[in-house]
């Protein structure tokens, strides 16, 4: 009897340590909408390789930045561009400094079969009546075609005609519907395996807008979780990078 006085609270202990444990083991990270096709297969990679879950929550890098000044308990912040990263990295809100992990690209797209070849003149016909790019404020890829179009000499001419997606996944949905008929997304979309919308598209000469460099930080709220340095280092590696490069975006 005296025996199973002392297990079962030794019992106890080891339970609870290991439910600490396993909640240590699941960390939040924030991703740019651009990334949701990408990060599935990046998910079930890390997962295989260290067992440690994670909870991803999309949406527009500049409203994500926002959600987290306000206290958003995000542990990881994956950003479409380097400017909301070093903001938050600037007004002491992350652990580690901000780090590119890839480079997107920029492309338009359409359900029909247009001819891109000369995309700055079929943007001025009268039969184009929408154009989709993301809000550059908010979304790194808008911006990017906001520069696009500006480099193009046709933005002011055009710009009656735009449609601003709070994301790029707002703008895959306009492109993939047919809402509008031609939009500036990312070339990941096409590598989508559930986009089973036939798209056609031409890649932006990538002189015509500033590089959309990716990054990412670890954010205060990480303090203590050793999972959030694992998934950190896994993102940075040659497993994830090959992952990234199969959806068509640049590595270093």
């Amino acid at each position: 009897m005296k025996l199973s006085n002392k297990i079962f609270p030794l019992i106890f202990i080891l339970w609870s340590f290991f439910i600490v444990a396993a909640h240590a083991q699941k960390i939040t990270v924030a991703i740019a909408a651009n990334l949701q096709p990408v990060m599935k297969d990046l998910q079930h990679d890390f997962k295989t390789r260290t067992k440690i879950d994670i909870d991803v929550i999309s949406g527009s890098s500049g409203n994500l930045s926002t959600q987290i000044r306000n206290g958003a308990p995000y542990d990881v912040f994956m950003s479409a561009d380097k400017a909301f990263p070093e903001a938050l990295q600037k007004d002491g809100l992350t652990l580690k400094n901000s780090v590119v992990y890839a480079q997107g690209v920029l492309i338009i797209a359409s359900t029909q079969n247009l001819n891109f070849n000369s995309w700055n003149k079929l943007l001025l016909r009268d039969n184009i009546s929408k154009i989709a790019i993301g809000n550059p404020a908010i979304a790194p890829y808008g911006k990017a075609a906001q520069q696009a179009l500006t480099k193009a000499g046709i933005y002011d001419k055009v710009k009656s005609k735009i449609v601003f997606g709070e994301s790029i996944t707002q703008v895959n949905t306009y492109i993939t519907t047919g809402v509008v008929p031609v939009g500036f997304t990312t070339l990941s979309l096409i590598k989508d395996a559930n986009n089973k919308v036939s798209l056609h598209y031409k890649i932006i000469n990538p002189k015509d807008y500033e590089p959309i460099e990716q990054a990412m930080v670890v954010l205060k709220n990480a303090k203590g979780k050793p999972a959030t340095e694992k998934f950190y280092r896994y993102i940075l590696s040659a497993p994830a990078k090959k992952i990234f490069k199969a959806y068509s975006y640049h590595t270093l």
